[in-house]
C-alpha cells in the first residue's frame, strides 16, 4: 500500500487477523485478542507504551453497557420480564391469525425497553415456538417475526446493542459536526431507522414464503388462551418495583431531550449530571433495588453478557490504535474507492453483512466500522452520517436470523419437536446469507436514494 507507514499496514493485518479468528472460533474473546495485539503493534512498529493503549480503553461505554445489562439482569431474575412476557401474550385473546402480530410487538417492546435482541430473544422464541407448534405455523416463519423484531428494536437507546452504537457515535460526534444535545434524537433516528429495514426485509419475508397464505386460512379462529398462556401469578412487589425502576430509566432518557424540559435540566445542574446518560441512571437504579431487595445483584452479575462488552471494548482499543496510525484511514479509501455518496449505504451494508454472517454483529463489526464514517464522508465527498451509520448497522444484523448466529440459534433450539431441524436449519442459513445482498439493496434504497 504505497504511502501508508508500516505501523498502519500491521494494524489492518491485525484487524484482518482478529476478524478471522472471530469467523472461526466462537470460544475465544476477540476482545482479549484485539487489545493484545493493539499492544503489540503499538509497542513494536508505532513506538506506543502499552500504558498508553490502555489508554483507549471506552472506559464510558464499558460502564454504561455495565449498569444497563446489570440493571435488566435483576430484572430478568426475579421475574419481571418473563411474566410481563404472559401478560402481553394474554393480550390476543386467543386469536390465531393475530398470534404473529402480537409476537412481533410484544418483541419490539421487550427488546425496546432495555434487555437487547439477545435476551429479547431469549425471553420469547420458547413462547413464539410454542405458539408457533399449537397454531399450525412454520418454525421457520415464526424466526423471522421473533428476529425482525428483535434486531429491529435491538438500536433502542436503552439496549445493549443501540448503547454501544450510540457511544461509538457520541465519540465521532465532532468530527460529524453533531453537538450534545443533537444526540439523543440521532439515538431515534438510528432506531427507528433499524425498525424500519428490519420490518420491511423479515415482515415481507413473511407474508412471501407461506404467511399470507397461512393467514388466509385461519378465518378467525380461536385457541384456548389459558391453555396456549396460562395466566401467571399477579406480579408481586418486588416485581412491581422493578416495573416502576424500568419505566423511570424511560422516562428519565426521553426527558431531558424534550424542547420544553431542557430549561428545567439546565439550571439543575446536580439532576443535570446524574442523568447524564442512560447508564449513570440505571446505576442509581439498581441500587434502589438492590438496596429495598427487589433484585439478586449476585444473579443478576451473572447474566451480564461480560463477553459481548469486553469484545465491544476490546475492539475499540484495536481500532483508536489503527486510527493514530493512519490503518483506518486506509481502509476508509480503500471503500471511498468504489462508493460515492448514494452507493456507499449499499456498499457498507453489503460489506458488514458477509462478515457479520460469520462474526459477532455488535461486538466485531459495528465497533470496526462505525469509527470509518467521518472519514468515509470526507473520501467520497459527502453523505449522510445518520444514513451511514444506519447502513452499517442494519446491514451487520439483518443476517443475524442465521442459524450461526446467538438468535437464530436460540429459534431452531426451542422448535417444536415436529420440525425437521436439520431442514429448518438450511432454511436459515439460506435466509440469513441472502440477507447480506438483501440488506444492501434496502440500504441502498431507504437511505440512499429515498433518504430516511
Amino acid at each position: 500500500m504505497e504511502g501508508i507507514s508500516l505501523v498502519a499496514i500491521m494494524s489492518i493485518a491485525a484487524l484482518v487477523v482478529v476478524v478471522a479468528i472471530s469467523c472461526v472460533n466462537e470460544d475465544l474473546n476477540v476482545g482479549f485478542l484485539a487489545i493484545g495485539f493493539a499492544i503489540i503493534v503499538a509497542g513494536v512498529w508505532g513506538n506506543t507504551a502499552g500504558s498508553k493503549v490502555l489508554t483507549y480503553f471506552p472506559t464510558s461505554l464499558f460502564m454504561i453497557l455495565v449498569g444497563v445489562t446489570f440493571m435488566f439482569g435483576m430484572a430478568q431474575t426475579n421475574g419481571t420480564m418473563e411474566k410481563l412476557t404472559a401478560y402481553a401474550v394474554r393480550a390476543s385473546g386467543g386469536n390465531v391469525a393475530l398470534m404473529p402480530l402480537i409476537v412481533y410487538i410484544l418483541t419490539t417492546i421487550i427488546t425496546t425497553i432495555g434487555p437487547g435482541n439477545i435476551a429479547g430473544t431469549a425471553l420469547m422464541a420458547p413462547v413464539a415456538m410454542a405458539i408457533a407448534t399449537r397454531i399450525g405455523l412454520s418454525a421457520f416463519l415464526m424466526t423471522l417475526i421473533v428476529v425482525g423484531a428483535a434486531n429491529g428494536a435491538a438500536f433502542s437507546p436503552f439496549a445493549p446493542t443501540g448503547i454501544i452504537s450510540n457511544g461509538l457515535i457520541a465519540r465521532m460526534a465532532p468530527e460529524l459536526g453533531i453537538t450534545a444535545d443533537a444526540l439523543n434524537g440521532l439515538a431515534w433516528k438510528v432506531h427507528f431507522n433499524s425498525t424500519l429495514a428490519q420490518a420491511f426485509a423479515n415482515i415481507g419475508g413473511f407474508f412471501l414464503l407461506g404467511g399470507w397464505a397461512w393467514i388466509s386460512k385461519q378465518k378467525g379462529g380461536k385457541l384456548d388462551i389459558d391453555e396456549l398462556a396460562p395466566k401467571p401469578e399477579p406480579f408481586n412487589g418486588a416485581q412491581i418495583q422493578t416495573l416502576s425502576m424500568v419505566g423511570i430509566l424511560i422516562i428519565m432518557v426521553i426527558l431531558p431531550g424534550l424542547p420544553f424540559m431542557k430549561p428545567f435540566f439546565a439550571s439543575n445542574l446536580w439532576l443535570k449530571n446524574m442523568v447524564a446518560n442512560v447508564g449513570t441512571i440505571a446505576f442509581i437504579l439498581s441500587c434502589v433495588l438492590m438496596l429495598t431487595g427487589a433484585g439478586d445483584s449476585k444473579a443478576a452479575v451473572k447474566v451480564v453478557p461480560w463477553g459481548v462488552i469486553m469484545m465491544v471494548c476490546g475492539m475499540t482499543v484495536l481500532i483508536e490504535v489503527m486510527d493514530k496510525s493512519g490503518g483506518l484511514n486506509a481502509l476508509v479509501k480503500i471503500i471511498g474507492t468504489i462508493s460515492n455518496p448514494t452507493s456507499a449505504n449499499g456498499t457498507l451494508a453489503l460489506i458488514t453483512g458477509v462478515i457479520s454472517a460469520y462474526s459477532s454483529s455488535s461486538g466485531v463489526v459495528v465497533p470496526m466500522f462505525l469509527p470509518m464514517v467521518p472519514g468515509l464522508i470526507k473520501e467520497i465527498g459527502g453523505g449522510d452520517p445518520v444514513a451511514l451509520i444506519s447502513s452499517i448497522n442494519v446491514g451487520s444484523h439483518l443476517v443475524d436470523t442465521s442459524p450461526l448466529s446467538t438468535l437464530g440459534a436460540l429459534c431452531i433450539a426451542c422448535a417444536g419437536d415436529h420440525e425437521d431441524k436439520g431442514v429448518l436449519f438450511k432454511r436459515l442459513l439460506m435466509w440469513g446469507l441472502s440477507m447480506s445482498i438483501v440488506g444492501a439493496i434496502v440500504c441502498y434504497v431507504f437511505f440512499g436514494l429515498l433518504g430516511f
